[in-house]
């Protein structure tokens, strides 16, 4: 597959989410690539009205920018459909997730393989995190 290398990184309200920016980082670099980094929240989640959350967030966008990446942040009813699109819309070549903690969220993972050309790579969580 010819072209640039587009890293694409999706993250959680969690500041652990720290971890998957500096491994999408570090690929993007030897990749010499372009990154991406977003996360999807759920219409009707109030992150901004969790202080936690919203602290994480604030966190992971001070991150984002200290490798040089922005952190998008969308509001869909659907998570994968959203992700996709994305990827689509950027033409992302690689995506990084967390190691889902939940079945729901290795159909995301599985859902994603199915529907993107994409290479994607699941980090493991450190001590089940």
């Amino acid at each position: 597959m010819g072209g640039k290398k587009r890293v694409l990184v999706c993250v959680t309200q969690q500041k652990t989410c720290e971890r998957l920016i500096k491994k999408g980082a570090v690929i993007c670099n030897e990749l010499d690539g372009e990154f991406f980094i977003i996360h999807v929240a759920l219409n009707g989640w109030k992150f901004l009205g969790n202080s936690h959350e919203g602290d994480a967030l604030e966190y992971l966008f001070g991150i984002s920018k200290s490798v040089g990446a922005e952190l998008t942040v969308l509001r869909s009813d659907n998570i994968v459909k959203t992700i996709v699109g994305f990827a689509k819309e950027n033409k992302i070549t690689n995506i990084i997730l967390g190691e889902p903690s939940d079945a729901r969220n290795s159909d995301i993972i599985n859902e994603l393989r199915h529907r993107l050309s994409a290479e994607i790579d699941v980090v493991p969580s450190k001590g089940g995190e």
